[in-house]
């Protein structure tokens, strides 16, 4: 298949994460109001979806609590930029096992194990356009530990999500994933044309090399929207790959945390260098309005 540039790219933030990244750059926002803040710096800087964590204020680490999204959602809503928000629903399906000889019974303290409806609970009181939905189940580089996604808990999820009128950014770590996530708009679970992120190099999902990038842009339906980021210092790299293989361009600090070597980056000035990337390759960096039309997004108020 040739490769055919994207001559309209729309730029996704992913602005803090779920990773254990709180300690190692003063940049990785923790409160709502840091998070918020750091999410409208980078629509300024020309992000036009933000795609938002929460994290526990005092400690960085990774949450799920319902009062901390909608504190995010509100003050975001309420600046003086417009951006589109994606909200993570990635967070409540992660089983860590014991030792190898003895897998049960699971960790306590790291196993966060939900129900779909508790999984998609801040989606439905916050209204977000775009929400994530991790297409499969994965392994990283943890000795015991499995992101858990059933292909039960996502149809089950997919539907809610689908009946909210909030779109599913289908999060696909490797082949298979995008070979479920047809199936599922095949059933009529999402809606076509799909939205896609593909997450390379994550341990141990798709490696980031080429070859692999180019299998899962090519097992991507030719009507459907979709982007791509890879990790660390293959990030704008790959917001050049994606452009010229005509996708869209994700980057921010859930993925990176430099600027250059040595050098931490704040979100804003990672859209600001992804930005440079894209109209140096002669596209145009899109805003949200045009995104919205293009993928079909309804901004909603919150319940």
């Amino acid at each position: 298949m040739p490769l055919q540039m994207n001559r309209k790219v729309f730029i996704t933030c992913a602005v803090t994460g779920s990773g254990s990244t709180q300690d190692k750059s003063p940049h990785v926002p923790r409160s709502p109001k840091q998070i918020a803040d750091s999410a409208i710096d980078a629509a300024k800087a020309g992000a036009a979806v933000v795609h938002c964590h929460v994290r526990d204020p005092e400690t960085g680490v990774p949450s799920r609590r319902l009062d901390l999204y909608r504190e995010v959602t509100d003050l975001i809503r309420a600046a003086d930029v417009d951006v589109v928000l994606n909200l993570t629903a990635g967070m409540g399906g992660d089983i860590v096992f014991g030792p190898t000889e003895a897998p049960f019974p699971v960790n306590d303290s790291g196993t966060d194990m939900i129900g779909g409806s508790e999984r998609v609970a801040h989606i439905a009181e916050c209204l977000p356009e775009i929400c994530t939905l991790d297409c499969g189940t994965m392994n990283f580089a943890e000795a015991d530990y499995v992101m858990t996604n059933t292909p039960g808990m996502l149809r089950a999820m997919g539907a809610m999500m689908t009946d909210l009128g909030v779109k599913p950014e289908i999060e696909a770590f490797d082949t298979g994933h995008l070979w479920f996530a047809k199936q599922l708009v095949s059933e009529g679970t999402l809606d076509s044309p799909a939205l896609v992120q593909l997450c390379m190099g994550v341990p141990w999902g798709a490696p980031n090399d080429l070859n692999t990038f180019m299998a899962m842009v090519n097992a991507i339906p030719s009507d459907w929207n979709w982007s791509a980021f890879s990790l660390g210092r293959d990030q704008m790299p790959y917001a050049a790959a994606a452009v010229l293989a005509g996708g869209n361009v994700r980057v921010g600090l859930e993925d990176n945390l430099f600027l250059e070597k040595g050098v931490l980056a704040t979100n804003a000035q990672l859209v600001e260098k992804a930005a440079s990337v894209i109209e140096g390759m002669g596209a145009r960096v899109m805003g949200p309005d045009d995104v919205r039309s293009q993928l079909g997004l309804t901004k909603k108020a919150p319940k």
